[in-house]
């Protein structure tokens, strides 16, 4: 990673960029990791960055003389189980969505492509020809040759003692050969990542876990070069090694080792062998191939490698620190995407931000919790198992839970609340859960229980715990004026007013969409996603000028936010002493009493149905929480609002939305202020004088019995014309409903057009339609 971003930082300009090692290059991780490069990923974005990996790999030696070690043979994703194969389907669907080549092939073929295989359980496989590998230390010599011969520079054995900070922002580097003056600093420490950034006041989530594969003496039948062969439901991945063998694994639960224990001088050095550990994975590897029962082992290789709390890395700028840019946390991918993600970084630091849409990686997306020892020495061993999973919906982690305490946790668990993590916080998925829940690719365990829940909230009233949402105080004397600058919609509506807005960047694309509660002429409060309070934060804060009598204030933990929704909503409010919530009219809020309990309450709603979003204090959630509940609202939990949100059409940022997503493109630009001067009305002026490339439909299947998940490719005929990116079943309308983006240039991509859903290699027709799914009219608050 270090290489690469030195390398594109030289590629675009930046001569003066140096590279830092406390030992020699390649030293750590670098040199002893298995360097597969498999292009597909889960989005199109990350698939991208490995793409571009394999075009400046192959092209590296051409450029610079040194050969990288570059091998394209493809790679093999055998399946011995139909839920494996519904998942490298659904994987072969997004390839060829993401132009990716790849191919479903049976047992047989997979067989000729591996003869050494033991194909006998193999029910099916996916060829994906354009994979390989590279010589991770040649790699890196060539990146350095390429920078080098643009002006950069390389100091080895040069460890950083401390790093410098001037008002919040970086100004340099303290070494142990002196001190170095600079404007920005990347982070490529790999697995000592978070101590290095505790040097700036910056949490990184990264702890190291053994990572073990098995090399033997040549083989009989291994001549030349092969694919890689996964076999992930035996936790495997297998090539060939100088004529012999490379079986390595991701087993079920990895060992975390503190970075601590392995010293600072830890360069070239391995991890013992621990054969107890690897003994299940090696009788795996025995059955798959049987050949390993009379090979000669070379060594049990084990090495650290870095992993973070979700298996995602991390890149970009640091939330807490400007001039300080993470790029680690690689999750036994480094090599594969090292080449896309240090472009991408290089980019980042130049421009002032990625080259596109990157969410997945941003560093902001972990609260601080998620950086204690016992968090992340708990977490990162499953995260390394979970590395061969199937992905089915619903998948939740097992360790380093509860991080954040809620208020109405003991109201949760005693309406049999089935809780997902949400940026450290416990948030109920549905209720009345009375067993573990089998994971499917099919009609879920809780579909009939979510289906009651919506019914609640439909026919009666429902009660939707909002109370992670990110709350920002915005007040002083220049509070309207610098909203909005940052805001599309316009701010200047009077106190009691609330609205709905997109926070813009420069290119037009979506940094949040939140909603903003004017409290007073100085005084606003922002509502922003759960996850997005420490972007959004650090986003209000660099675009803050020196001379705007402005404060910024986190009140996300000062405060418990319930939605009331649902026709008898009003019944329970009065029944409850709540009258005066009947006078607050549409997107309008105000001070009332319900439950004897002082709240603000905001007439608005993010599920179809009638009601109030309810903030009150944190103190007195749980007392008004069940009150409510008492008075006759069913508890509702996330699988619910997310099913109603889609029929409704209501977007999501990080599914429907992101920074390259405009508000012309989602169908919001309802909620842009023309006339205003914000950041990306250029971009956005000029994105609607051009036209856009796609927009945001709604798609109703025909056959209610199929489960779309989001993020399947949209066909019209044989040509793919867009991608769902949020799907459920609607039980308000009684089919499936996804959503998605469309290109608008497509003959016959128009209202009611019959379109086809690829979902796992299955083409499931639909009706697609430019507003919502659910017309909530006629459900008004009795």
């Amino acid at each position: 990673m270090g290489c690469s971003t030195l390398y594109h930082l030289a590629k675009l300009g930046v001569t003066d960029a140096i590279l830092l090692e406390r030992n020699k290059l390649t030293s750590g991780t670098t040199w002893h990791s298995a360097a597969q490069v498999r292009a597909l990923r889960s989005t199109r974005n990350l698939t991208d960055l490995i793409r571009y990996s394999v075009s400046l790999y192959s092209e590296l030696e051409g450029e610079t003389g040194q050969a990288t070690g570059w091998i394209n043979k493809g790679s093999l994703s055998i399946a011995t189980s139909t839920d494996r194969l519904t998942h490298i389907k659904r994987q072969e669907a997004l390839a060829r969505s993401f132009g990716v080549a790849a191919t479903s092939i049976d047992a047989g073929e997979a067989k000729e492509r591996w003869p050494l295989m033991n194909a006998d359980d193999v029910i099916g496989a996916v060829w994906s020809p354009d994979d390989g590998r590279v010589s991770p230390s040649d790699l890196c010599a060539a990146l350095v040759k390429g920078a080098r011969n643009r002006g950069a520079h390389v100091f080895e054995e040069t460890g950083v003692t401390g790093i410098l900070t001037k008002a919040g922002k970086i100004v340099g580097v303290e070494t142990d050969g002196g001190t170095i003056r600079c404007e920005a600093i990347a982070l490529c420490t790999g697995l000592w990542s978070r101590k290095a950034g505790a040097m700036a006041g910056v949490s990184v989530p990264v702890w190291p876990c053994e990572h073990f594969y098995l090399l033997t003496k040549p083989v009989d039948g291994i001549n030349g070069n092969r694919p890689t062969l996964s076999d992930h439901d035996s936790h495997l991945y297998i090539r060939d090694d100088s004529g012999g063998l490379l079986v390595g694994c991701f087993e079920s639960m990895g060992k975390a080792i503190d970075p601590e224990l392995l010293g600072e001088d830890f360069a070239f050095q391995l991890l013992s062998e621990d054969w107890d550990h690897f003994e299940p994975m090696m009788l795996n590897a025995l059955h798959r191939l049987p050949v390993l029962e009379t090979a000669e082992v070379r060594m049990l290789l084990n090495g650290p490698e870095s992993f973070t709390p979700d298996g995602s890395f991390l890149l970009g700028e640091a939330a807490e620190t400007p001039g300080l840019f993470l790029g680690c946390g690689m999750n036994s991918v480094g090599v594969a995407t090292g080449g896309g993600a240090g472009m991408a970084l290089a980019h980042c630091i130049v421009e002032g931000h990625m080259p596109f849409d990157l969410g997945e990686a941003s560093p902001s997306r972990f609260p601080e919790c998620f950086s204690s020892v016992e968090a992340l020495s708990a977490r990162v061993p499953e995260i390394l198992g979970t590395h061969y999973e199937i992905t089915y919906p619903g998948r939740a982690h097992a360790t380093a839970r509860r991080l954040r305490s809620s208020p109405l946790e003991a109201s949760f668990k005693t309406a049999g609340a089935r809780c997902g993590q949400f940026y450290g916080w416990e948030r109920p998925l549905y209720f009345d859960c009375r067993h573990e829940p089998k994971l499917t690719f099919g009609k879920p365990a809780w579909f009939d229980q979510v289906g009651r829940e919506v019914a609640a909230a439909h026919e009666r009233a429902g009660l939707f715990d909002q109370s992670t949402f990110g709350k920002i105080a915005v007040y002083g004397p220049d509070a309207e004026s610098f909203l909005n600058r940052l805001c599309a919609n316009d701010m200047t509506r009077p106190p009691g007013r609330t609205i709905y807005t997109a926070m813009l960047n420069v290119r037009g694309g979506f940094e949040s969409d939140l909603t903003a509660l004017r409290l007073s002429d100085e005084r606003f409060r922002l509502y922003v996603g759960t996850g997005a309070i420490k972007r959004d934060m650090a986003w209000l804060g660099r675009n803050l000028k020196d001379d705007e009598r402005v404060t910024l204030l986190d009140e996300t933990e000062d405060y418990c936010v319930l939605g009331l929704m649902g026709p008898q909503s009003s019944d329970i409010a009065r029944a409850l002493g709540g009258t005066a919530l009947m006078d607050i009219g549409y997107f309008r809020h105000a001070e009332v009493e319900i439950a004897g309990l002082p709240v603000r309450a905001a007439r608005l709603s993010y599920v179809g149905e009638a009601g109030w979003e309810i903030t009150c204090r944190q103190a007195d959630g749980r007392r008004l929480y069940e009150a409510l509940w008492e008075a006759g609202a069913s508890p509702c939990g996330l699988y619910a609002q997310g099913s109603m949100r889609i029929e409704k059409r209501y977007l999501a940022y990080g599914h429907d939305l992101d920074t390259d997503i405009t508000p012309l493109e989602a169908g919001l630009d309802f909620a842009v202020a023309w006339q205003s001067e914000f950041i990306g009305r250029d971009a956005l002026l000029k994105r609607r004088d051009e036209g856009t490339a796609s927009r945001m439909v709604s798609i109703l299947f025909d056959d209610e019995d199929v489960v779309p998940l989001g993020n399947e490719p949209i066909c019209l005929g044989d040509e793919i014309v867009g991608q769902t990116t949020s799907a459920a079943f609607g039980y308000r309308v009684g089919r499936p409903v996804a959503l998605g983006y469309v290109g608008t240039t497509t003959p016959g991509v128009r209202e009611g057009a019959k379109l086809h859903v690829d979902i796992a290699g299955e083409l499931c027709r639909g009706t697609m339609s430019l507003s919502a799914s659910f017309d909530p009219k006629g459900h008004r608050l009795r």
